[in-house]
């Protein structure tokens, strides 16, 4: 099992990573954008439909990264108060539930989709450019067949966790700046909480000195 998830996570974290360039050409493209149409008045057909299909693969193609690094979205105020055994069981039957099921259609329904796509050649008709977009149905199978080989891993995760009682994560990524800084206080918290330090005003204890003369 540990083996499988190790692969799992490289081929997610491999193509998130690679995806991830696309945020570069979204920004240079909106910049050209703005550049042509406010300065030189002269806007572009292509920028919008350029900027929904960049946007639209870091979407998809992030989807199994952000899934092996725990970062979608769930109820944690409840999620965190439970035990590491009650987190997994209620993650392997959900998977079952609703995660493998809602892949799956996507995959055979992006399929159909992206060979109709191709079998045309389809182009946007946002705009008079005719950029095409049949690239991006076969994203949709590509995002799928990856989401479904990172929720076997999970799977796999969540059934060593309630054997074990902990979690089996990954090797140390990318995280955001918060997390980090959280966890950095925690980390100082738990180191030094336990020290007292005790501060003495001089003035006060020159006065307590006086009145005891007195």
């Amino acid at each position: 099992m540990i083996a499988y998830i190790t692969f799992a996570d490289r081929v997610s974290a491999w193509f998130g990573k690679a995806f991830a360039w696309v945020i570069l050409v979204m920004t240079f493209g909106m910049a050209y954008e703005v550049f042509v149409r406010y300065l030189l008045n002269a806007p572009t057909a292509w920028s919008l439909d350029v900027a929904f299909i960049m946007y639209g693969t870091l979407f998809m193609m992030g989807g199994a990264y952000t899934l092996s690094r725990g970062g979608h979205v769930r109820g944690d105020f409840l999620y965190r108060l439970w035990s590491p055994r009650t987190q997994a069981t209620v993650e392997l039957v959900l998977y079952f539930i609703f995660f493998f099921p809602g892949v799956l259609a996507l995959i055979f329904a992006g399929w159909k989709y992206a060979a109709r796509s191709w079998g045309f050649l389809e182009v946007s008709v946002n705009s008079p450019a005719g950029v095409p977009v049949f690239q991006l149905k076969s994203v949709i199978v590509a995002a799928g067949i990856l989401l479904l080989i990172q929720g076997i891993a999970e799977v796999m995760r969540c059934i060593l966790c309630i054997r074990s009682g902990e979690w089996f994560r990954g090797a140390d990524d990318v995280e955001e700046t918060e997390v980090k800084l959280a966890d950095k206080a925690a980390h100082d918290v738990l180191e030094h909480g336990s020290e007292a330090i005790d501060t003495v005003d001089p003035n006060l204890s020159r006065g307590s000195g006086d009145e005891q003369q007195r």
